[in-house]
């Protein structure tokens, strides 16, 4: 470890980065696009408090085995608890349940509810929700909608949880609906399900890999590594990258590396909290490689959203701004491309161990990009050196 580190920090580096508003690749038209020179002003903005609804639906076939409370409780505080560790204290999610079912006006078989809905069959169940909620709720209190249906309603397919975004906004006392979470979750529910969906509401993609027949892995872009991947996976803390979309990262922690050469830098985990004093070193860098295309740095550890991590290290993977969500716009890089771990825990063991680890070194195939490992402190810090050359 200390010859790793003596030679990285004796190698010769130069003063490689630059504001990182030069890797800040441009917003696009693809959905839920990972540009960030701009935000996207149909979406909230997760930067402040946001107050959410959750209003229960029940059906005339079936009498509630739950309760509102009960279906409350399986995903609040725990919801409001990941993106507060996720934002480090700078998003603030506050739920308010309605403490009562209201009954929809047909049997929820009518409804035919199941992941890729009909879109007739969606539209009628969704007009119905908001007539039936709208007498008892001031939808013009809350940015995010939360329709729980009944889970144990014999028409209710627990796989069809999802965002519907309307291409025309609903209305209800006067406000403009232009999304809502539909949940049709069991009781208790799949872990993180709700904080997955909830990232579609604030204009996170979808980052797992949906097969074309709907068989084979679902996890082979991203695997454990963030919560828009996999709701079950090990490290489910959002990338760098997202968190500074969301604007929960600063000029000050994040890099940009765009001049030839090498370059030192101290990362922090990117799910650690901030300081007693509030302050948060480099977090993420960044080296762009195309108009609409760069590599991220960053290092995981287990700590915060990713405690139950299957391994600590540097992570490295690309993010594409013109890739639609659900497309790839973010693929993770196997430094370990001859090994697995955490099989039976991890949702894709084949990335369970992409981050490199001290001593290693790892050239990003096709760019002119080396990653190396110098040092990991006592204190969690951890030494990257990062070189690019054009002669490569």
């Amino acid at each position: 470890m200390a010859l790793a580190a003596t030679s990285l920090v004796t190698g010769g580096t130069v003063a490689a980065s630059t504001s990182p508003d030069a890797c800040a690749l441009p917003r696009t038209a693809a959905h839920h696009s990972l540009g960030l020179d701009t935000w996207n002003s149909a979406y909230v903005r997760p930067d402040h408090r946001v107050d959410s609804v959750m209003i229960f639906l029940s059906f005339p076939d079936s009498v509630p085995k739950t309760t509102p409370s009960e279906l409350a409780a399986d995903h609040f505080p725990a919801t409001s608890d990941f993106w507060n560790r996720s934002s480090y204290g700078r998003f603030v999610l506050r739920n308010h349940p309605q403490h009562r079912w209201l009954e929809m006006p047909k049997p929820s078989t009518a409804y035919r509810m199941k992941r890729d809905w009909a879109p007739a069959r969606r539209d009628m169940y969704l007009r119905d929700a908001l007539r039936v909620s709208d007498p008892v709720v001031d939808f013009a209190k809350y940015q995010v909608v939360y329709l729980v249906a009944d889970p144990d309603a014999p028409g209710v397919d627990s796989d069809a949880t999802k965002v519907v975004n309307f291409d025309h906004p609903m209305h209800a006392d006067g406000t403009d609906i232009g999304r809502v979470v539909t949940v049709f979750e069991h009781h208790p529910p799949d872990h993180n399900v709700l904080a997955h969906e909830t990232g579609h509401v604030f204009d996170l993609p979808d980052l797992y890999h949906r097969p074309a027949d709907g068989k084979g892995d679902w996890d082979t872009y991203v695997g454990d590594w963030d919560v828009m991947g996999s709701q079950f996976g090990l490290a489910p803390d959002l990338f760098g990258w997202l968190k500074w979309k969301l604007g929960w990262l600063d000029d000050r922690q994040v890099r940009c590396v765009q001049k030839a050469g090498s370059s030192m830098f101290t990362l922090e985990p990117i799910s650690a909290p901030r300081s007693a004093a509030g302050r948060t070193g480099t977090r993420l860098v960044v080296i762009r490689t195309g108009e609409d295309s760069a590599i991220a740095v960053e290092v995981r550890a287990a700590v915060g959203n990713d405690a139950t991590t299957c391994r600590e290290g540097v992570l490295i993977y690309r993010v594409r701004s013109a890739t639609e969500s659900g497309g790839g716009p973010i693929d993770v890089y196997d430094t370990h491309p001859h090994t697995s771990a955490c099989q039976g825990s991890s949702v894709y063991p084949p990335l369970a161990d992409a981050p490199l680890g001290v001593g290693e070194t790892y050239t990003v195939p096709g760019e002119r990009v080396s990653v190396e490992v110098a040092d990991r402190s006592g204190t969690g810090a951890w030494t990257v050196k990062i070189t690019t050359d054009p002669r490569a």
